[in-house]
Parts: structure tokens; C-alpha cells; sequence
């Protein structure tokens, strides 16, 4: 009964270890400019969606779409785009997993916004986790954006 306990928790650790990985990998693709490394840890059927508050004060949503994502990336530009993560917490359930942290935007070194991220991802199959919904609320102030 112990062994299948051990086995139990470090195949928790493992899942969690392979989720925190591939959030990484997002974030290392973006500062690389690698749109490929990005387009891999998505699933081919994914929503994207940021809230922020517009210049009249109204709370809006706007829909994203990978491929622009995607382009932007991997479009050569002078600065690097650096998005610093922080309070990152992970859930997992079967082949469903969540997580939500914290972030700061840089281009270059220059502060750009901040909010949080809101990730969802499924395991699928052989490839292992892939991110099916991102939302994320940007602001330029109430968040710490001096994270190392």
C-alpha cells in the first residue's frame, strides 16, 4: 500500500513538474522570438481571451486568436518581449489541469502591463499537456511589476 502511495504522489509531482515546465516554455518561446516553440505547447484548438478596462472606464473582453499570436512572435523586432511570472499556482485533476499566475510584460526593459494569467490544459495522449484556454487581464497598475 505505501509503494502505491509514493508511486501516487510522485506522478503528482511529475504532472505538476510537466505543466510548470510547459508554462515555462510558453514565456522562454516569447523572449527567443520562437513562434514554433510557442505553437507546441497549444492545442490546435484553443481560446484566448484578455479583460482590461478601457479608457472610459468599462470592463471589456476581447478574443484573441493564435495564428496572430503566433505571427507576432515570431516577427523580428529590437526588444525582447519578457513576461516575468510569479505566484504561480497549479491544479490538476486526471487530464485537466489549471493554472493562474501573476505576471509583469516587459518590451525590452521597459515595463509594459501586468494582470494575471489563466491557463487551462488537457493531457493529450502521447504528447502530454497542451493549453486549450488562456485568459489574461492587463493593467498598468496593482501589481508588482519590479519581479526579477
Amino acid at each position: 500500500m505505501s509503494t502505491l502511495i509514493f508511486s501516487q504522489e510522485n506522478n503528482e509531482v511529475d504532472e505538476h513538474k510537466s505543466v510548470e515546465l510547459l508554462i515555462h516554455k510558453l514565456f522562454d518561446g516569447m523572449r527567443e522570438g520562437d513562434s514554433a516553440k510557442v505553437a507546441s505547447v497549444f492545442s490546435k484548438e484553443v481560446n484566448m481571451y484578455t479583460s482590461f478596462t478601457d479608457q472610459q472606464g468599462q470592463k471589456l473582453i476581447r478574443k484573441g486568436a493564435l495564428a496572430p499570436f503566433l505571427t507576432a512572435i515570431g516577427t523580428p523586432r529590437a526588444e525582447i518581449w519578457d513576461e516575468k511570472i510569479w505566484n504561480t499556482s497549479i491544479e490538476i485533476d486526471g487530464g485537466i489541469a489549471q493554472v493562474w499566475t501573476e505576471y509583469a510584460f516587459y518590451v525590452g526593459t521597459a515595463f509594459s502591463h501586468c494582470g494575471v494569467d489563466a491557463f487551462h490544459l488537457i493531457k493529450e495522449g502521447v504528447e502530454g499537456w497542451k493549453i486549450v484556454h488562456l485568459m489574461d487581464t492587463r493593467r498598468k497598475e496593482g501589481c508588482e511589476p519590479s519581479i526579477n
